[in-house]
């Protein structure tokens, strides 16, 4: 074989390595959206349509929390993966595991422990009518207790990730989202537990998934010893400037999102009905720009443990060219097939006719955004969370509500436009955050900052 074919083999096999990671995780990330649909459909054939109303309310509410707390995800694949790198260190590998179900159990036990005021805050933000808020207590009540397990799974999703299993975290995803799909069955029509058997299925769910997580991840690191000293000060220390940084980053975020929402609201029923069906395309991108974007933190994270910053650099470049190729096919997808998805998402020929005009913004949101999913991935494997932070937060006041407020006079649409603008600030600050630690040669430097 000559020098040029063992070249081209090499680089075969370093894109099949990337993909190999990616799609289990693009089959986990579609699971999801399938079990709400479970859950929508159980849900809306019990016999009062208050029912559907006060599960979805009250499961938005906890999902909005959970999202919040995704800095658990993001923190746990970084410093696993450079664990990984760091010489395949098991014991190093163990401490970042350990660490992070802490963390998320006392994150968990805190949910739980602030449930009424919780509930009380999202009563107060929400408003339903009285039988509608009848329900939602009774989803939220019992939903809850599943919070322990929710941020279990963040933090132990985030670690095999990084220790590149990703084909288990597939098979623990699908496994526990059938088993949330068929308990839903049973406990509803079988059992007649209404809308809190709905809620049960889901905290067995969520157990069941971290039980299964947490086998996964025991046999990884079975043998070693827990150490006191991965829970002393200075450690404390080093995870709350991490996990501190990503919520702030994750909040900013949450906040550009809940505006388009709430803004949108005060536009009209129309106006708020077209986002929601606009925002399924933004979760269709997510499906397969996520996917990647994982396996650059896996992939990026070990190279930053084994400080190879120049791998760093090729394993960035490499999930460009698959994000760039996700992007375009979207792209094509949308416009050759944009109106046909705005149909299926509703029969409500006016709701189609408003929604219409902004299928080319949909057609270029791929193509701005697939940037900063991908170097949102580079920065968590290399655990540079205030980096992230900063961005974002930039991004957040010095593009998005400034590109809102100099259009807004165009309606709806300014929403979109700001959060175009938003996503391409954001891919464009971390490309020159990653451009700057490159020329400084920082790349594998600073751990946790």
């Amino acid at each position: 074989m000559s020098r040029d074919q063992v070249t081209k083999r090499a680089i075969l096999d370093d894109h099949t390595r990337l993909l190999a990671l990616a799609l289990p995780m693009i089959l986990a990330n579609i699971t999801t959206p399938l079990l709400g649909l479970v859950d929508t459909a159980v849900l809306g054939h019990m016999s009062l349509p208050a029912m559907l109303a006060g599960a979805s309310v009250g499961a938005l509410i906890l999902t909005q929390i959970y999202w919040v707390c995704g800095f658990l995800r993001m923190s746990s694949t970084g410093l696993s993966a450079q664990a990984k790198g760091s010489h395949n260190n098991t014991e190093e590998s163990a401490k970042v595991l350990w660490q992070t179900v802490a963390v998320a159990l006392l994150l968990g036990g805190f949910i739980v422990t602030l449930q009424s005021p919780i509930l009380s805050l999202g009563l107060g933000l929400t408003q339903p009518n009285a039988e509608v808020a009848l329900h939602l207590q009774s989803y939220f009540s019992a939903r809850v207790w599943g919070a322990p397990a929710a941020m279990l799974n963040l933090a132990l999703v985030g670690w095999l990730v990084g220790q590149q299993k990703t084909r288990s975290v597939m098979t623990i995803q699908i496994v526990g989202n059938l088993l949330n799909a068929a308990l839903d069955v049973v406990f509803v029509f079988g059992l007649n537990m209404s809308v809190a058997g709905v809620a049960l299925a889901s905290v067995i769910a969520e157990y069941s998934m971290a039980i299964m997580a947490l086998v996964v991840a025991f046999k990884q690191v079975g043998g070693v010893a827990v150490s006191a000293a991965w829970f002393n000060r200075a450690a404390r220390k080093v995870l709350m400037k991490l996990n501190g940084d990503m919520l702030l980053r994750n909040l900013a975020l949450q906040g550009c999102l809940a505006f388009l929402t709430i803004q949108g609201a005060r536009y009209g029923e129309t106006s708020a009905a077209v986002n929601a069906i606009l925002m399924q395309f933004f979760v269709l991108i997510a499906l397969g720009l996520d996917g990647i974007a994982y396996g650059v933190e896996a992939l990026v994270g070990e190279a930053k443990g084994a400080s190879d910053s120049s791998e760093i650099k090729r394993r960035t470049y490499q999930g460009l060219v698959w994000s760039s190729v996700f992007a375009l096919v979207y792209s094509v997808i949308f416009f050759a097939s944009g109106e046909a998805i705005i149909a299926l998402l509703t029969e409500h020929r006016d709701i189609i006719n408003a929604a219409l005009p902004y299928l080319g913004l949909m057609v270029i949101l791929p193509l701005l955004a697939h940037w900063c999913f991908l170097y949102d991935g580079v920065f968590v494997g290399l655990t540079r969370a205030s980096a992230m932070r900063n961005t974002m937060i930039i991004s957040a006041l010095g593009v998005y509500f400034p590109v809102w407020y100099l259009t807004k006079q165009q309606g709806n649409a300014s929403l979109w436009y700001a959060l175009l603008a938003f996503l391409l600030a954001r891919g464009v600050t971390l490309a020159w955050s990653f451009y700057r630690l490159d020329k400084r040669g920082e790349l594998t430097t600073s751990a946790a900052t």
